[in-house]
Parts: structure tokens; sequence; C-alpha cells
């Protein structure tokens, strides 16, 4: 799994019929000891109701095809949680409900 921040949204109208109905967010990969984002970036299917500014795990290659969203669907990244906290050395590092 990677932690990454939610930093966009990627809309197309166009897609295979396999693709219809799944949101596709633009991902940021970020460190952990500083929770900035790496520069990084990749589009990810959204399996849990991610939203913006959001700090996230995903999983890419055969794994973002495990989630009952994305099951039998052409994926490479899927979003499969919203991290709450982020603890490191002993010490919180992110904390979502401080934003």
């Amino acid at each position: 799994m990677v932690l990454a921040r939610v930093v966009g949204t990627v809309v197309s109208t166009s897609k295979v019929p396999q693709l219809q109905g799944i949101r596709f967010l633009l991902l940021e990969r970020l460190d952990a000891a500083t929770m900035k984002g790496t520069g990084d970036q990749v589009v990810a299917m959204d399996s849990v109701g991610a939203g913006p500014g959001e700090v996230v795990f995903y999983v890419s290659g055969s794994s973002s095809r495990l989630t009952p969203a994305t099951e039998g669907r052409p994926s490479d990244a899927t979003i499969t949680a919203i991290v709450d906290e982020v603890e490191l050395n002993g010490k919180a590092v992110y904390r979502k409900d401080a934003l």
C-alpha cells in the first residue's frame, strides 16, 4: 500500500463499459515522515468515497482489482482506505481530525 493525498479528480466521458460508474481521483504520493508530497502522481479508481485533500492508501498492479468496486475491471491503481492517523516513532505526524 502507498500513502497519498487526493489532489484532484479526473473526468473521462469516453471509456470502456467496465469503467462506467467508476470515479477517478488524482493522487500525489506522500513522504510519511513529513506528510509532504513527493511530486509523483497517479490516477486511481476510488473504491471508498475519498474526497479532496484526504490522505489515503492505494494499491497498484493486480491488487488493485481485488476490491468489490474494481473486480473484473481494468485497473492499475485503486484507493482502498481513507487514513485517520499516521504515527511515526511514537509521534502522530498526521491526524485527519486535526485539519
